[in-house]
């Protein structure tokens, strides 16, 4: 049969109304009534959401959320309360559902839902329990909670059966170990989870439980297949701020601090004592649109060459340990050839400020080349250029070559990151006989949510390469760019802002111009091991502690470090019998372990006994994990039996700097499925009168 005229204009918009050819269409809106379905985009255009309800015909204003974060720091070891308050401002009774950002090395254990003077504690159970013990008790009428982890640093927050006109409040306590580089110091809490770039075919309608609606702007993919669950719709920056947030650290270093500083954010400074300190935000109206930084510098003299840490737990002994190198390290470093391959990220979510301070940092990388040095620039968005076919020698016409290049990239379009990585990864050997250190520095913000095919690719592909990522803009996606880097055997950087370029960028340049301290082992004469974390360990440059976390049966009196510094053998002995008893160290072992067996998920093809040994680990450390979640339910119903409950998905503010339109317009980083749906169903409109003017002529 052949169509033609109206019939295959008809066509044609229906296909791109319903998102068939590859098109992404929300499952939110596509359960939208006829009716109701030119509201529902003009709503989801602005970074709206479309309400799970029983009854469409009447707006449920959905819960009003702030948060209050407190920090204890002592010593190594951080410990976080999120206290988070969803406070119900309708007549209704009200479902909140909060998709939110932790540290992606935290280990969350603890969870407690507060009532008015009441406290219920939560309890780990496997995922899939928890989901059926909120369910039931949210039918009930009950109120509960529910905490579950989407990914390593986005965990997803549901609170049931919240009363007109009533709060409750959600704390979630966390633990983590601080970070050290270079003579500094340093913490991140993240306020917010930026924008995903989801790849891939969406998954049919039916596939969605109706119990477990979509309230996510993106529907689920073959590629993602969680999607819905972490593309948490977005407040327009022209509609004001959401979640007002407080933040205040007790920060007790146990040592001497030169300075104390944020480089995101204008804090307030009081000193309680010669070694601690009171840290809080200086702006009372702090919206939750950027990571929040803070850095401590100590006296030089003051700088610990190792920290020891032990804790009993269940008959044996866990360990944590940092151990600051020599610095000696690198006095006689000669240079060695270098193929460096830089890559860009051009996506939409790009835009802005995120870009302007990805070329800076791609330009200053550029002139720290030298004439022996090779290197190739890839940049990437929805497709991906590069600038030269094979690496080329960095002559000085060429490095004016490449910086016209960059000084000319634009942010737009998709983060179809997987093919420039393939491009980065495909190593084509110099004729030269002289070995080359190669080195892959990737530019981006990491926004994507298909990181666990990345990161494989990443494994299986990586050899001798060395991958050092730079993180970019005021949210990037932290657990992507560090664990990236993890397997490549180099570090992340993050970069918040144009200010902090240089710098940032002087550190790096360190850690990619002298070798690193390889094959690190270690090892003990007088007892046995039972694991060390992380395996294998990993490689050491300029600046960096040795951490690592042990579980034995007996402590050793000291342990032997040994490594190679380029071809020269490299050992020290660390003596552990000053080591000193503090809380937290179990918990510490627990979670890197569970990092351990979550990464060898993405080489192994049977996950099933991986599976079960990480839920078995969560449930004795009461640990939050992938398979693994916290509830907590109040025994006592409080809905009326017939009163129906309505869920909302909460927004969240787009990062500071970002572009709303490079986003969610079109071209744009996240899936342009709202644009598609409301131009379809535009096309459609006018098309139907077009073929009945036609049809009444003839």
């Amino acid at each position: 049969m052949t169509i033609r005229g109206p019939r295959l204009l008809l066509l044609v918009c229906w296909l791109l109304s319903s998102g068939i050819g590859g098109l992404a269409l929300p499952s939110v809106a596509a359960q939208s009534t006829p009716d109701s379905i030119q509201e529902s985009v003009a709503e989801m255009t602005q970074g709206g959401v479309l309400l799970t309800t029983v009854s469409r015909h009447t707006p449920i204003s959905a819960p009003l959320l702030h948060t209050t974060v407190t920090m204890t720091v002592s010593g190594l070891i951080v410990r976080t309360t999120v206290s988070q308050q969803f406070s119900n401002p309708s007549d209704e009774w009200v479902e909140g559902v909060y998709v939110f950002p932790l540290p992606d090395q935290a280990a969350v254990d603890h969870l407690r839902m507060r009532i008015g003077e009441r406290i219920i504690e939560g309890q780990i159970q496997e995922r899939a329990q928890a989901k059926k013990t909120y369910a039931k008790a949210k039918a009930k009428g009950q109120r509960a909670s529910l905490v579950e982890q989407e990914r390593p640093n986005i965990f997803t927050a549901s609170v049931a059966n919240i009363s007109p006109h009533a709060p409750i409040t959600i704390e979630i306590e966390y633990q983590e170990v601080v970070q050290y580089d270079q003579g500094r110091f340093s913490l991140r809490f993240p306020m917010v989870v930026g924008p995903r770039y989801i790849p891939g075919q969406p998954q049919d309608i039916e596939d969605l439980s109706p119990s477990q609606p979509s309230l996510g702007w993106a529907p689920n993919t073959e590629q993602v297949p969680d999607a819905s669950r972490i593309t948490s719709p977005v407040q327009h920056p022209s509609q004001g701020s959401l979640n007002p947030i407080a933040l205040q650290i007790d920060l007790a270093p146990g040592m001497l601090l030169q300075n104390i500083e944020s480089p995101t954010h204008a804090i307030t400074i009081h000193k309680h004592s010669t070694n601690s300190y009171q840290v809080s935000l200086q702006d009372e109206a702090t919206f939750a649109d950027r990571d929040f930084e803070l850095i401590w510098t100590p006296l030089s003299h003051a700088i610990p060459q190792a920290s020891v840490f032990t804790e009993q737990y269940e008959g044996q002994t866990y360990l944590f340990m940092q151990l600051m190198p020599p610095t000696t390290l690198s006095s006689d470093h000669q240079a060695m050839p270098r193929e460096v391959v830089f890559v860009i990220d051009t996506s939409g979510s790009m835009a802005g400020k995120s870009l302007t301070e990805a070329k800076a940092a791609l330009t200053l990388a550029l002139l720290r080349l030298t004439p022996q040095d090779s290197f190739n620039l890839i940049q990437f968005n929805s497709v991906t250029h590069t600038l030269y076919s094979t690496a080329r020698f960095a002559s000085a016409s060429r490095i004016h070559e490449a910086q016209r290049y960059v000084k000319g990239l634009q942010a737009n379009g998709g983060t179809e990151m997987l093919p420039a990585l393939t491009q980065a990864l495909a190593h084509i050997p110099h004729q030269e006989d002289s070995p080359r250190l190669r080195q892959i520095i990737f530019i981006t913000d990491g926004l994507v949510g298909n990181e666990d095919s990345l990161l494989a690719l990443l494994q299986q592909n990586l050899q001798d390469t060395r991958l050092f990522t730079v993180g970019i803009g005021s949210a990037p996606n932290g657990h992507f760019m560090r664990k990236a880097a993890q397997f490549g055997k180099g570090t992340f950087t993050h970069i918040g802002s144009t200010a902090e370029v240089q710098d940032k960028m002087n550190r790096l340049f360190l850690k990619l111009e002298h070798p690193a301290l390889t094959d690190i082992a270690i090892q003990s004469g007088d007892s046995i091991f039972g694991e060390i974390l992380p395996h294998p360990l990993p490689d050491l440059y300029t600046g960096e502690p040795l951490t690592v976390a042990l579980r034995t049966t007996t402590l050793p009196s000291s342990i032997t470090i040994t490594g190679k510094h380029g071809a020269r053998y490299w050992e020290t002995t660390q003596s552990l019998l000053d080591a000193k008893s503090r809380r937290g160290i179990t918990i510490n072992w627990a979670r890197k372990k569970i990092a351990q067996l979550m990464d060898q998920q993405t080489q192994e093809q049977d996950k099933t006994h991986l599976r079960q040994s990480i839920v078995d680990l969560a449930l004795k450390y009461h640990l939050v994990s992938r398979y693994t979640s916290l509830v907590a339910v109040d025994v006592t119903p409080v809905r009326p039996d017939g009163q129906a409950l309505h869920t909302h998905g909460l927004k969240t503010n787009l990062p500071h700097g970002m572009k709303y339109e490079a986003i969610f317009g079109w071209p744009k980083t996240a899936t342009p499925a709202t644009l598609y749906l409301a131009l379809g169903s535009l096309m459609l409109g006018v098309t139907w009168i077009w073929s009945r003017r036609h049809l009444a002529r003839r």
